[in-house]
């Protein structure tokens, strides 16, 4: 198989994956579950086909499929509410569920790589993970300051 037909069997059986995970964290019915990873499936495989066309494959496909999912969510797109009606079904936590999955595995395939890596990837992780928190909580006091919550 080819890499597209590999990401989009891979793409299914995350949808598969996202629609049990709706149904059985958040109680969402199985029709409307299905429905709407479909929706999000086909989303992601319209932007992995336009990230295809010669001249737009300079960006990477994540761009395609974000700029795919914003034109189908505007109000002036046909069909848009009933887009947004369904896939809001779909929970946050259902969908980052295999996609955390998919990275766990996707690390053990580079186990050798990441024990290169020694304790040097311990500092830059430690770097990261505290500019991430500090310049969250930073964002959020002010947002939080000048909305009058605090």
């Amino acid at each position: 198989m080819n890499k597209l037909q590999n990401m989009t069997v891979a793409m299914i059986l995350s949808g598969l994956l996202m629609a049990v995970g709706n149904v059985i964290g958040y109680q969402v019915d199985w029709y409307s579950s299905l429905l709407g990873v479909l929706v999000i499936i086909v989303i992601g495989l319209i932007g992995m086909a336009v990230s295809q066309v010669p001249g737009l494959n300079k960006l990477p496909m994540v761009f395609w499929i974000s700029i795919v999912a914003i034109i189908i969510s505007l109000p002036s797109f046909p069909g848009s509410a009933w887009i947004i009606q369904i896939t809001k079904k779909v929970q946050f936590l259902a969908v980052t569920t295999p996609i955390l999955a998919y990275a766990g595995l996707s690390l053990g395939k580079d186990i050798e790589l990441f024990k290169k890596l020694s304790w040097k990837i311990v500092p830059v992780t430690l770097a990261v993970m505290t500019g991430t928190f500090l310049f969250a909580a930073i964002i959020a006091q002010f947002v939080l300051k000048w909305e009058g919550a605090i």
